[in-house]
Formats: structure tokens, sequence, C-alpha cells
């Protein structure tokens, strides 16, 4: 809770008569001395923390009872002890503070207050010590509020150590944890409690990030459709962006960029409205989604998207897409090179090196379109990049069919077959196919010559072509050699 929280918190629950009768002197007294050490120990918070620490931890001992002044006091001294490193005095503090919950101050401002407190632990642990002392906070919360029967901050607490182990990355527990979650959010009968439903959302989250970290795409893919599914709550923004970024990711790693593109979109409109700064990430994953696809609307014509256009943040990005839809692969290269902190992001990482290839390939095609014959080394250096990589995209194009050549590798040059070529080729190949086929029909379906027809033909006396027996010569239509055609009852 913050330092306004707490004033607030002191002047709704106190009522302030200013009566100064002689019996209420001492106590009034008494009142003022603990008011003014507090906010005398909040002057003193910005210059000297140290000193504000001990000014803070003197105001329980002036209470002859457990009250809220003293409740304030160590609240605010634990988060200075935090903030210093002081993890064991921080702990040994916050269970003295949570003594004070069972019957110094009410039910809802307890719960409200630690909330606030664990939200505070768990955006300033930094280090690996401060998780430690961060999971201590977690535990002796919840055995605390066991006995209480808290069900509320029971989820909320476990539902932050769920967050430290995925932060830790420590799947083991967190599956015991969600599981113990998703149990919990349940009826009887195992149907989803309705009352519980923002809490299943969260359980879904976390174990929705814990499958997208560990590639699990199968089972995220059926977790992901059942937190859609999910109707009986209205889920913090935040929470529905987080499972519709791990959607996204999950759909571009499947090449379907359209599910992707819409995924990503959602997220980042629900991290805009939650003031999330996932969303700048997002944005940008969006921006990849729309070159992978290569399409060429504008990713910033959308209403929510547009504000974000000139953003320092996402400027790199901007500049990549109008390079990529306008095919200026030098610029984008040069974007590229400039901006290597992209590369920082692990999922951009990977899936950029799709967009520079298919970025370099249309260049190439573009390139080589008026040449019947290059070298590799002339187009690395025309695209500035190295000569395997050249050889990759033309070997690549080939393939696919899309360049019609052969790569010689020890002369490192590449021969385009033109279309006149192609065109010859395949007349000879028909006309090469089309004498196969005759000459199979002349062997196969006919009885050749004989020797003796060859003799009376030549020794018969008869003029050319022409035997006694009735029977012609049919001349064939290669060679002029003819083959003998039976006659009539022959």
């Amino acid at each position: 809770m913050s330092d306004d929280d707490d004033f607030m918190q002191a002047s709704d629950e106190e009522n302030y008569d200013f009566e100064y009768e002689d019996e209420d002197e001492a106590e009034a007294g008494g009142d003022v001395d603990v008011e003014n050490k507090y906010y005398n120990a909040k002057q003193m918070k910005a210059e000297s923390p140290e000193d504000a620490i001990d000014e803070f931890l003197g105001v329980p001992a002036l209470e002859e009872e457990k009250g809220d002044w003293g409740f304030k006091g160590l609240k605010q001294a634990i988060k200075l002890e935090f903030k210093l490193g002081r993890y064991e005095k921080a702990v040994e503090h916050y269970t003295e503070l949570l003594t004070y919950v069972k019957s110094a101050v009410t039910r809802n401002y307890s719960e409200k207050s630690i909330n606030n407190m664990l939200d505070f632990i768990e955006k300033n642990a930094d280090d690996q010590a401060a998780n430690q002392c961060m999971e201590q906070f977690y535990s002796k919360t919840l055995d605390s509020f066991q006995a209480t029967n808290n069900e509320r901050l029971w989820l909320s607490t476990n539902t932050k150590l769920a967050r430290l182990w995925l932060a830790q990355k420590d799947y083991g527990r967190l599956t015991d944890k969600v599981r113990e979650l998703h149990k919990a959010c349940q009826l009887e009968d195992g149907t989803d409690d309705p009352s519980k439903g923002t809490y299943s959302m969260e359980a879904y989250a976390l174990e929705i990030q814990m499958y997208a970290e560990t590639r699990n795409n199968k089972r995220l893919k059926g977790l992901y459709q059942r937190a859609l599914k999910v109707r009986s709550a209205v889920p913090h923004p935040k929470i529905m962006g987080i499972i519709r970024e791990c959607g996204g990711k999950m759909h571009l790693s499947e090449e379907n960029w359209t599910e992707a593109q819409s995924d990503f979109f959602e997220s980042f409109r629900n991290y805009d409205e939650a003031g999330s700064l996932q969303r700048i990430q997002v944005l940008k994953y969006l921006v990849l989604t729309t070159m992978l696809m290569g399409s060429d609307i504008n990713p910033f014509d959308s209403q929510e998207t547009k504000p974000y256009k000139n953003d320092p943040r996402i400027a790199a990005m901007t500049e990549l897409v109008q390079a990529y839809q306008t095919d200026q692969i030098n610029q984008y290269e040069t974007i590229l090179q400039k901006n290597r902190d992209l590369l920082a992001d692990p999922f951009i990482a990977e899936n950029i090196d799709e967009v520079t290839r298919n970025m370099r390939t249309k260049a190439v095609v573009k390139l080589v379109a008026p040449y019947t014959r290059f070298r590799l080394d002339f187009i690395a250096k025309r695209l500035k990049i190295s000569i395997p990589e050249v050889q990759d995209i033309v070997g690549f194009l080939i393939m696919d069919g899309r360049l019609h050549g052969k790569i010689d590798q020890d002369a490192g040059t590449v021969e385009i077959e033109s279309g006149v070529d192609a065109e010859r080729m395949q007349a000879v190949a028909d006309w090469s196919g089309a004498v196969k086929a005759l000459a199979a029909f002349v062997l196969n379906e006919s009885e050749g010559f004989k020797a003796d027809d060859v003799g009376s033909s030549i020794g018969g006396g008869g003029p050319p072509g022409f035997t006694p027996g009735g029977e012609g010569i049919v001349r064939g239509s290669a060679g002029g050699r003819g083959q003998r055609r039976r006659g009539p009852g022959k």
C-alpha cells in the first residue's frame, strides 16, 4: 500500500472528535506521539532510509496494544529493509506483522495490505537472495492465513508463488502448484466454480507460459483452447494478454500466420488496456508476423496501433517492415545491423532469420532476372552477404523451380537456361519420344522381313515393288525401306 493509501485508510477508520477533556488528555497525547513518530519516519525515508527503519520500528513500541499505527510502521520498515537487502530482518519483521492481522486490524484491511506487500516484494526482487526471501514471505503468509480460512488470500498467495517458480523455471513445483490451484477453483462435482473464475484463468495463464517456454505445443494447444472457453469470469486484461501472446507464438511456430497475427493483435490490445509494458514487445511480434506472411497491409494502420507508429521503442521494427514491403534489401540489412538489440528477444532472433531469407530470396530473383550467366561473388557483393549464403539461396530457387539453371561450384558461376533454349529442348524431347514410339510399333506389331520374300522379289523378274502372289511392299516412312504386308487369305 502506498503512503497515501496509509493516510486514507487511517482517515477512514479513525474518528477525530477533538475533545480535550482532562481524562482523555493522556490517551490523546499518546496517539499524537505515535502518529508524529510515524510521519517523522516517513520524512526520513528518502535521505536516510537506515534511520527511517529504526524510527518506524519504534512506532509499535509506543502502542499499549497492537493497533493500526504499529501495523503501518512495520510495513514501512519491511519495505525499506527489503530494498536495502536486509532480507533476514525483513522476514523477521514480516513474521511480526502477521501477528497483527488476527485482531489488531480489520480482515479487509489486512488482506489488502498483505497483498500489496507481496506485490511490492515481487516487483523489487532482482536477485537470487531476494527470491529466496520472497519465497519465505509466501510460505509464512500461507501458514498464517491457513488457520483463518481466508480462501481469497490463499489463492492469491499461491498464484504469486507459482509465478515465482515460473520465473525460476522450476517446472516440477509449478506443475504441482497449478494443479492445486485448478482443483481449488472447482466445485465438488469437478466443474469450474464461477466465483473463482479469475483465479482459474491466472492458473491457466501460468501453465500456458510453462508449456510455451518448454515448447510443448501439443499440451499448449489443448490448454489454450480450454482457457478461451472459460466464461465464468472477466479476467484481468493482462492475463488475457499473456494467454493470447502464448497462442500467437504457438501459431507462428506452426506457420499459421493468420491465427498468429490475430492472437498477437488481441494480446497487444489487452496489454495496452492493462497498461503493461509488454505491449511494446508484442507489437514487435505483430510486425514480425506481418513480414512472415508477406502481407502488404501496414500493421500500424489500425486505430489501436497507430499511436505507436513513431514510438522510439518500436521505430526499428517500423523501418524494417517498410523496407520489407518495398523490397529495399540494402535498407533492410542496414536497419538490422544498426539495431542488433532486436535480437536480444529470443523469439524475434529465432524468427527474423526466416524474414531475412525471404527478403534476400526476393532480391536474388530480381537481381539475376536480366542475366543468363552470373558469378556468385557478384550477387554476394551486391547484397552484402557471404558467397555460401548466396549459393544456398540460388540452390533453393533451383530446387523450387523458380530459377532454371545450374551451379558450377568450382567456377563460382551459375548458368541460366533461357526460355528459347528450354522450348528447343522440349521440342527435341517430344520428337525423340515420337521416333521411339514408332520404332516400338514397327518391331512389336509387324513380322519384319523374311529371307525368301526378299529373294523372290529380287530374282522373280517382276517389276520392282511387285510379287506374283498379289502381295505389295509398303514403303516405310524412314529410310525408304519397306515391309511385307500379307494379302487376303494369307
